[in-house]
């Protein structure tokens, strides 16, 4: 009876795992059993283009192809190794140590090769070895927006920028040519060949647009040569609804020759300043501040400054036994008997502190939070820095105080670029973005459609400070930004830098950010001078550059002076 039951039960075990073998196991191992009888050929997907707003093509492809071979078809592989390391530029006795170790069914020989050596490979009529189209990127511009656009590995993989952030969009689905082999590998005479093929990944275009882009990128290169600077930054805008229509970084690379065995370069320059980096803004600050004074004026905060109010003259504030003074000395008189539109024109820092300590901690915080600092803004990019906010709980009066003017807070240029719009286009914040529209392979469209984030302040108390700001570039310190006929405000701003903690002697960054029309702004740009040499204030080294930069805009728009 035991014996029996002991057949049984080896019986019942054999039927399962002839049940699991064919029946759960089956297809799996049919693919496997297929698979060891046919081969594939890769079919690269073209990378999708990357366009300005106009469609025009910033980043495109080059058709290349990739070598590879199989190292069991292959019949002579002392002489398939001198050709191929011949043609590519490769060490043949590699080539060979790989095709006798045989661990592998097939080996890359060379990637994004010419046209030109395919059809001298194909002239060798070499057994086993094969290619097939893959693609290089290649850009238009070379080094134009060389840290927004960003590079791929020789693979074709977003490594950085746009390329990274819309990788998926851009890299379609590669295809392949299957046929059949022998156990060894090698294509058998009846070979039937089944190809599928590769989709192309979408156009990605961009806000930018190249026009401007190529102007500011001549503005920055001329500024960084001029001051000696050690690095140079700007970002244009629409305030309207802010699309970035330019972005540049200088120095910079040329995208079309990656210094990729250099990493310490390459990470220095691919850096997307503006959008990565911190700085502490200085002057430039003060339209935050005297937003949330006219808007708290209007909303009837007994806090808050008239715009008739005049603010003491003293050089000197006190705060927490902390000496606050203003960059000037007060003794031109220009800064006695100020309003908070001379304040603006003379950059005084004790009146932007009187502001921002009898607002109080909790209301001027919240400005600061509706103006998007002390967080991203939400641009499609990786890597955007928060900035450095001091937390309000640990606020002192004396870091409110410097708050108010500039001082204590750090920032990215991306962040005071649309604070600062969001204080002059009627008091709507929108998240910024470098995306206008996706253009999919079968031809239909899918555009960005702008996103309020935040309205921090109303239209009636935008309009006024915008007035103000065009006063600062009429008769005040911005007045290098100024253009006959055409309604451009601003404000400059020159901040010293800290190094381990200390004033760095000797050390700032200059500023300026501006606009135009005044009352209507449809243009928006922040240039950012870091430690230039001699001439340091942002009025005489950044604000010449916005001009230069807006009066391109104007030719190249062809936009007619204001009435």
């Amino acid at each position: 009876m035991s014996v029996g039951l002991a057949i049984a039960f080896i019986f019942c075990l054999i039927f399962a795992r002839l049940f699991y073998v064919q029946i759960v196991w089956g297809k799996e191992l049919v693919y496997k059993a297929t698979d060891q009888w046919n081969r594939e050929i890769p079919v690269i997907a073209a990378r999708g283009v990357i366009s300005d707003r106009n469609g025009e093509i910033l980043a495109g492809n080059k058709t290349t192809y990739s070598v590879f071979l199989r190292p069991n078809a292959i019949e002579n592989d002392e002489y398939a190794s001198t050709v191929l390391g011949g043609l590519f530029s490769v060490d043949p006795a590699e080539i060979l140590k790989k095709i006798r170790a045989g661990k592998v069914s097939e080996v890359t020989v060379a990637r994004q090769v010419s046209k030109e050596s395919i059809e001298k490979l194909v002239s060798y009529d070499i057994a086993g070895v094969y290619y097939s189209r893959d693609n290089t990127r290649q850009y238009t511009y070379n080094d134009a927006l060389c840290q927004v656009l960003g590079f791929t590995s020789n693979d074709g993989l977003g490594l950085s920028g746009i390329e990274k952030f819309y990788n998926n969009m851009l890299s379609g689905t590669n295809g392949e040519i299957c046929y059949s082999t022998d156990i060894v590998g090698v294509e058998t005479e009846n070979s039937v060949v089944i190809y599928s093929e590769a989709k192309a990944g979408d156009e990605i275009r961009l806000t930018i647009d190249i026009d401007i882009q190529l102007s500011v990128e001549e503005a920055m290169r001329s500024v960084y040569q001029s001051s000696n600077a050690k690095s140079v930054s700007c970002i244009v805008l629409d305030p309207q609804n802010f699309d970035i229509l330019a972005l540049s970084n200088y120095p910079s690379y040329n995208l079309n020759e990656v210094p990729r065995d250099d990493k310490d370069t390459l990470n220095a320059l691919s850096r997307n300043s503006v959008v990565c980096d911190i700085y502490e803004p200085g002057s430039t600050f003060k339209v935050v501040t005297a937003a949330a004074d006219i808007e708290e004026y209007l909303r009837g905060n007994s806090g808050a400054f008239s715009n008739t109010h005049i603010f003491n003259g003293s050089r000197t504030r006190t705060v927490d036994g902390t000496k606050i003074k203003c960059w000037s000395d007060h003794s031109n008189g220009k800064h006695s008997n100020q309003t908070l539109a001379d304040a603006l024109n003379n950059s005084c820092n004790p009146c932007f502190t009187d502001i921002a300590l009898s607002l109080g901690k909790q209301t001027f915080y919240d400005y600061l939070t509706s103006f998007g600092f002390g967080n991203v803004t939400g641009l499609d990019f990786n890597g955007e820095a928060l900035g450095m906010l001091v937390p309000q709980s640990l606020v002192r009066d004396c870091d409110l105080a410097r708050i108010g003017f500039g001082q204590t807070v750090a920032v990215t240029g991306i962040q005071l670029a649309c604070a600062t719009a969001a204080a002059v286009n009627g008091g709507k914040y929108y998240t910024p973005h470098l995306l206008k529209s996706v253009v999919m392979v079968d031809g239909k469209t899918e555009e960005y459609r702008p996103v309020v984030k935040y309205n921090p302040i109303s239209e009636k108390a935008s309009s006024m400070l915008a007035s103000m700001l065009e006063g600062v570039v009429k008769e005040g310190s911005g007045k290098k930004a100024y253009i006959e006929g055409y309604k451009v405000g601003g404000k400059t701003g020159t901040a010293q830098k800290y190094e381990d903690g200390h004033i760095a002697s000797g050390k700032y960054v200059s500023s300026f950010v501006g606009f135009f029309p005044a009352d209507k702004p449809q243009y928006l740009a922040l240039i950012i001078v870091n430690e230039p040499e001699g001439t340091y204030y942002g009025s005489a080294v950044a604000a010449p550059v916005a001009k230069d930069i807006f009066e391109d805009i104007i030719r190249i728009k062809n936009l007619q002076p204001c009435e």
